[in-house]
C-alpha cells in the first residue's frame, strides 16, 4: 500500500523550481511541514503570501505546511531528509554551501538531472565530493518520468529511487509514496542518473525532428537509437541495462522526447524551425538541462572511447552551430553496421 500518513522526521527541499516545488507540495501534502528553499526573493514572498508558485508552477495551489524561505542553511539544518533540486550546474555551489550545516543521520536525496560540465560527474558524484561526510548508504538518486506540473496536478505517476543501500531507498520510497504517486526502488545509482541525465539531451534530438516536421518514424527511430547510445554510455560507468531499460530510463526518455511540457524538448523543436539557441534560452526562465549536459556527454564520451552519434550531433547543433539538416545527413549516411554491437 502508498504511504498515507505523515513522515514524523524534519524534511527539508533544497530549490523551488518547477520540480522542486512540485516535491515538496507533495510530500506537504500527505501532512508533514517543511522548510522550502527559495532562490528568487519574490518567488518566496509568492509562496508565504498566495500560496502559489506563479513564476514556475502557476495555477496550483500549495500545501499551507511548506514554510518558504531565502534560508539556505535554515532549511537544512538539523533535517532527517534534505531533498535538493537545484539545476545541475549550481549543485557543487550549492551543496558545498550546505556541508557545514548537513547532519551526521541526514539522508540525501537528489532530483536533478544533469553531468556536471568540468567534472563529468552525475549529481551524487558532486554531493559525494563537497558532502564528505556524506556516506553512499544516506545518499539517494530520485527519477523517472515525471512532469512538475502533472505530479502537482495528481496525475499517476511512476519513479524510482536509488540508493547502494537499499534499506535507505525503502525509507525514501515510503516517504514519498502516494496512491497518485508511486514509488520503486533500486540500488544503481549510477544507471539512474545516466538514464535521467542523457535522455535530456536525446530529447532535444526529438524535439528538432518535430520542428523540422520530419514524422513518427523518425521519432521512433531516434528514441531507439538514443537508448543504445545511453546503454552504450552506461556499460563503461557501471550502469545495469536493466536500470536503463525501466522506470529511469527507457520511460523517461520516451516522456521527454513526446511530451510537450519537456523544456528540452521545446528547445529542440524550435531549433529545428529555424531560430538560434541564444535567443530560445533567452526566452526561457526555467532550465533546459539537456543543453548542458550534451557538452557533458560529449567530453565524456570522447574520454571513455564510447561512440554516441546522436549526441554528438546535438553537440555540434548546440555549440558548433551546425545545421539540423547537415546533423541529420550525417546520421543518415555512417557506415552501415550491425544493430546489436
Amino acid at each position: 500500500m502508498a504511504n498515507t500518513s505523515a513522515y514524523d522526521g524534519q524534511i527539508g527541499v533544497v530549490g523551488a523550481g518547477s520540480w522542486g516545488t512540485a516535491l515538496a507540495n507533495l510530500l506537504a501534502s500527505q501532512g508533514t511541514a517543511l522548510d522550502l528553499w527559495v532562490f528568487e526573493p519574490e518567488v518566496c514572498e509568492q509562496i508565504q503570501k498566495h500560496r502559489e508558485n506563479k513564476v514556475f508552477l502557476p495555477g496550483v495551489t500549495l500545501s499551507a505546511n511548506i514554510r518558504a524561505t531565502n534560508d539556505l542553511e535554515a532549511v537544512a539544518a538539523g533535517k532527517d531528509l534534505l531533498v535538493i533540486v537545484v539545476p545541475s550546474h549550481v549543485m557543487r555551489e550549492t551543496a558545498t554551501r550546505l556541508a557545514p550545516v548537513l547532519g551526521p543521520r541526514t539522508i540525501v536525496v537528489t532530483a536533478s538531472k544533469g553531468i556536471e560540465n568540468q567534472t563529468h560527474l552525475t549529481m551524487s558524484g558532486v554531493l559525494r565530493e563537497t558532502l564528505p561526510g556524506l556516506g553512499d548508504d544516506r545518499l539517494v538518486a530520485l527519477s523517472g518520468p515525471s512532469f512538475a506540473r502533472e505530479v502537482a496536478l495528481k496525475a499517476p505517476t511512476v519513479v524510482t529511487v536509488a540508493c547502494r543501500r537499499l534499506a535507505t531507498a525503502q525509507t525514501v520510497q515510503k516517504v514519498f509514496s502516494t496512491p497518485y504517486f508511486r514509488v520503486y526502488t533500486n540500488e544503481d545509482v549510477i544507471g539512474v542518473e545516466l538514464g535521467g541525465a542523457v535522455k535530456n539531451v536525446i530529447a532535444i534530438a526529438a524535439g528538432v525532428i518535430d520542428g523540422l516536421g520530419l514524422g513518427l518514424n523518425t521519432r521512433a527511430a531516434l528514441i531507439t537509437r538514443g537508448l543504445a547510445e545511453i546503454q552504450r554510455l552506461g556499460r563503461p560507468l557501471g550502469a545495469d541495462p536493466r536500470t536503463l531499460a525501466g522506470i529511469a530510463g527507457v520511460g523517461d526518455l520516451i516522456l521527454t522526447c513526446t511530451g510537450s511540457l519537456s523544456r528540452n524538448h521545446t528547445v529542440g523543436k524550435k531549433i529545428g524551425e529555424g531560430l538560434k539557441l541564444n535567443d530560445i534560452l533567452g526566452e526561457m526562465r526555467m532550465v533546459a538541462e539537456g543543453v548542458r549536459t550534451a557538452k557533458s556527454v560529449y567530453n565524456l564520451s570522447r574520454k571513455l572511447g564510447v561512440e554516441m552519434p546522436i549526441c554528438h550531433e546535438m553537440y555540434r547543433l548546440l555549440y558548433e552551430d551546425a545545421s539540423p539538416q547537415e546533423a541529420l545527413y550525417r546520421l543518415m549516411t555512417r557506415d552501415l553496421k550491425q544493430e546489436l554491437e
